[in-house]
């Protein structure tokens, strides 16, 4: 049996980040070396799972592999290694040799995932919220794990930071949502709720009317908005390093949101992003310590 080692898997990992990560490559490149890895494990098996529920099989092979994952997640999180030859899980089962990650919490993601799978619906924000808590919030907690703390490298599920990473995690969610509103439509998929959406008169299953889509997409925004002045108190508890790679996703993201609040009804016909000189500047600025 091939046995490779961490640092191949390592650089498979950063690989896989560096070419699809987009957004969040400009923070995670900010942290030193090895926590930079750790990063780069984390969101390569993230990846794995999100590609998992995005891909083109039947419902039924898609639930199984996503079964198989959390048969993955178990093992790692008691300390073996499921395949010594796959560089995502030999790269995370170092990498939790090495920091105090909550690997279980990668069940979480999975769970998510499922729920797209299934083809889940939202009725409120209550349940929308707890759908980004799964799919995002759950990554600010295992990125906890590997920048630590301030007051501690390993924290209680209950700690202020875990929360208020948690929170980043939603407003970073709801972004996400109002920018993909029409490819997650392609897909079968809408986030946003149910109630809101007859609220705002938009029709069941549709994005029209754009007036009515546009008032709920700004309505959503505010919403995410308040979500990042919460969350955004997470960098009060982090070394510089780990601040500025924090400060640099979410302050892209921050940006993304307002360019949406800026025009709403743009995310129905383009997908709104940033050029890379825009994001380029929010990672400079975090590293010189200011607040996005």
């Amino acid at each position: 049996m091939t046995v490779l080692s961490a640092e191949a898997a390592y650089r498979q990992c950063e690989q896989i980040t560096w070419a699809q990560a987009r957004n969040f490559a400009y923070g995670i490149r900010l942290l030193p070396p090895p926590k930079r890895r750790a990063m780069a494990a984390l969101y390569a098996m993230a990846r794995r799972i999100d590609d998992v529920g995005d891909g083109s099989w039947a419902t039924d092979a898609k639930l199984e592999a996503l079964a198989e994952l959390h048969c993955a997640i178990d093992e790692l999180a008691a300390g073996r290694i499921p395949d010594p030859a796959d560089p995502v899980l030999v790269g995370l089962a170092d990498a939790a040799e090495r920091y105090p990650i909550p690997i279980a919490v990668l069940h979480e993601i999975v769970e998510g995932c499922e729920q797209d799978v299934r083809g889940a619906s939202y009725a409120t924000m209550e349940e929308t919220v707890r759908y980004c808590r799964l799919v995002a919030g759950s990554v600010g907690r295992l990125s906890l794990g590997v920048f630590g703390t301030r007051e501690a490298p390993a924290l209680e599920p209950s700690a202020e930071p875990v929360r208020l990473a948690d929170e980043l995690g939603v407003a970073l969610q709801l972004t996400n949502m109002l920018r993909d509103i029409a490819e997650d439509h392609a897909m079968g998929r809408i986030y946003l709720p149910e109630s809101d959406r007859a609220r705002f008169g938009v029709r069941p299953g549709e994005w029209v009317p754009v007036e009515g889509v546009a008032g709920l997409v700004r309505h959503v925004g505010e919403q995410a908005a308040t979500w990042f002045e919460r969350g955004l108190a997470l960098l009060d508890h982090l070394d510089h390093r780990s601040r500025a790679c924090t400060a640099a996703m979410a302050g892209i993201y921050r940006r993304l949101l307002e360019r949406i609040l800026a025009q709403p009804e743009r995310p129905l016909s383009v997908r709104v992003g940033l050029p890379g000189r825009e994001k380029a500047l929010v990672a400079l600025r975090s590293v010189a310590g200011l607040r996005p």
